[in-house]
């Protein structure tokens, strides 16, 4: 059973707590090449505790703050008062040394401050373990190899937009994070450049949320300068199978943040341009498919009324009526009341 801390707290806190005592421990026990560093006569003590209050019972520590070859930096000490050495002290020492780190930012200092983690073990056995926190892990040697290189860094600025399209099932997602903030006109350039059967098989590879997704992020975040255009040349690059989809997520979407007049016109008329190659019918089905969605979302499930007349509705009729979902508040609005009950 661990002693109760507070005596070998009480005590170490005492002395060390005590400036001149604390630049002569320091000078004893820190390494020379650390030693070399630090400026003990600037040694201060700063308050708080990184310490969990569940831990307090057997372990306290100390805090200095002082100035070194590289700069401000500080002195952690951490007092283990177990009886039992625990062998993840380093991780944990390495762990509080963070905080003191954050802590110093968080003061408005905008580079981190050199923490040498000092372990004083009073235990009634030797310390066995080793303090280098690398070594808590399974295997040191790649800890080594991660912890003291740069991290891996996908920098989306610095990949050209061809290589990005070679990237299948994420060049849209990295695409659109590269470009939208700046003009989201750049994401869809590219993919207008492909073979429409490339194209295709980028956005097959998306599910239908992740679609959704990107069209809405593409819309919300680019700085578009004229939004019908980009409405326009969104639909363009899609394939048949996604544009009413997908015209339906837009026009929520920007329903809902109060920005759909401009784009839905643009909406609407890519949707169109991109059946004039095809049957007249096509056509009117394409456009009475596209308002079922919109009028589908707006008002919930439509009566049966109300897509028999969308059937029987030419395509201009249709487009009269996708215009007046934009203002209208009920079902009747668009299409006209139901019919009388015989």
């Amino acid at each position: 059973m661990t002693p109760p801390a507070a005596p070998h707290d009480a005590l170490f806190k005492t002395f060390l707590t005590h400036p001149e005592t604390a630049r002569e421990f320091f000078d004893i026990h820190l390494p020379k090449s650390l030693r070399a560093l630090c400026d003990l006569a600037t040694l201060r003590l700063e308050s708080g505790s990184f310490i969990e209050p569940t831990l307090r019972s057997a372990h306290s520590d100390i805090l200095y703050s002082l100035k070194t070859a590289q700069g401000d930096g500080y002195i952690y000490c951490l007092v283990e008062h177990q009886s039992t050495p625990d062998p993840l002290m380093p991780f944990r020492l390495m762990r509080y040394s963070i905080l003191a780190m954050q802590s110093h930012l968080d003061k408005g200092h905008r580079t981190l401050p050199l923490v040498i983690p000092t372990l004083f073990h009073q235990g009634p056995t030797p310390c066995l373990h080793n303090a280098c926190w690398l070594d808590n892990f399974t295997h040191p040697e790649a800890a080594r190899a991660l912890y003291g290189t740069p991290f891996p860094l996908v920098d989306m600025t610095a990949i050209p937009d061809d290589k990005i399209l070679e990237h299948k099932g994420i060049a849209l997602l990295e695409l659109a994070q590269k470009h939208a903030r700046q003009d989201a006109a750049n994401v869809v350039e590219p993919l207008e450049r492909l073979a429409p059967a490339i194209r295709s098989r980028l956005f097959d590879s998306m599910t239908r949320e992740q679609l959704s997704a990107w069209v809405s992020y593409v819309v919300d975040v680019g700085n578009a300068t004229d939004p019908r255009i980009l409405a326009k040349r969104l639909v363009g690059v899609l394939s048949n199978d996604d544009k009413e989809n997908v015209m339906a997520t837009i026009a929520e979407y920007l329903r809902t943040e109060g920005r759909e007049a401009g784009l839905m016109e643009g909406l609407k008329k890519g949707h169109t341009e991109g059946h004039t190659e095809g049957r007249a019918e096509g056509r009117t089905e394409g456009e009475a498919a596209m308002l079922v969605r919109l009028l589908s979302r707006r008002f919930g499930p439509l009566p049966e009324w109300a897509r028999e007349r969308l059937r029987r509705a030419d395509v201009a009729q249709l487009e009269t009526w996708a215009d007046a979902v934009l203002d209208a508040t009920t079902l009747a609005e668009v299409v006209g009341a139901p019919p009388n009950p015989h």
